[in-house]
C-alpha cells in the first residue's frame, strides 16, 4: 500500500492508471455530493437532453449528505453512504466522463465494468466518521436541488480528505480479495 496526495485535477486517466487498490489517498479540490434522489433528478436532465448540473469529465462525486454547517465549520457531519444505491447510475455516469466515486461498500458488476472501461477509481471513505471528514470540507455550496435538503447536489472543496482506493481501473476489488 502506498500513501499518496492527489488534487482532483490531477486525476485524469493516466493518472487514474497508477492507483491501485489499497492505496491510501488524500484528495484535494473540488468534489460534489450527490445521493439517491440526486442521481434520479441528474437522470431526468440527462434523459431529457440537458446538461447535468455540473461537468462530469473529470469530476468525483461523494456520495454523501452533509448534515448542516456547525460554527466555524463548513458543513456539519459529512459521512459517506452506501454507494450501492447509485450502482444503477454509475456506469452511465463514468461512460460521460466521471472520473471517480467516494462512498461506502462493495459495487455490482456493472460498475466495476464501467471503471475498468472508462478508466475511473472508485474510492472508499471511513465510515461513522462523518464528524471527522467535516474537517477536511473548506467550503460547500449547494448548486443543485436545494429543495432536497441535506441530499442537494453541493460543490465542496475538500483537503486532504483521507481516502482509500477500494477498486482500481483494473478491477481490483479490496472487497472482493
Amino acid at each position: 500500500m502506498r500513501e499518496l496526495s492527489l488534487r482532483v485535477e490531477e486525476l485524469t486517466r493516466e493518472r487514474a492508471a497508477q492507483l491501485r487498490a489499497g492505496d491510501r489517498v488524500l484528495l484535494s479540490g473540488t468534489v460534489y455530493t450527490a445521493r439517491d434522489a440526486a442521481h434520479k433528478r441528474i437522470f431526468e436532465r440527462l434523459d431529457a437532453g440537458e446538461a447535468p448540473p455540473f461537468p462530469l469529465e473529470g469530476a468525483v462525486i461523494y456520495y454523501a449528505g452533509p448534515t448542516p454547517a456547525q460554527q466555524g465549520m463548513a458543513v456539519g457531519s459529512c459521512g459517506p453512504t452506501t454507494s450501492g444505491r447509485m450502482d444503477p447510475y454509475a456506469p452511465r455516469l463514468l461512460d460521460l466522463g466521471l472520473r471517480a466515486m467516494v462512498g461506502k461498500g462493495d459495487r455490482d458488476d456493472a460498475v466495476v465494468e464501467a471503471i475498468v472501461r472508462n478508466g475511473g477509481v472508485y474510492f472508499a471513505a471511513v465510515g461513522g466518521a462523518g464528524a471527522l471528514i467535516a474537517r477536511c470540507i473548506r467550503s460547500s455550496q449547494v448548486i443543485a436541488f436545494d429543495d432536497l435538503g441535506c441530499e442537494s447536489v453541493k460543490r465542496m472543496e475538500v483537503e486532504d480528505l483521507p481516502l482509500t482506493v477500494a477498486i482500481d481501473c483494473q478491477g481490483n476489488n479490496l472487497y472482493r480479495r
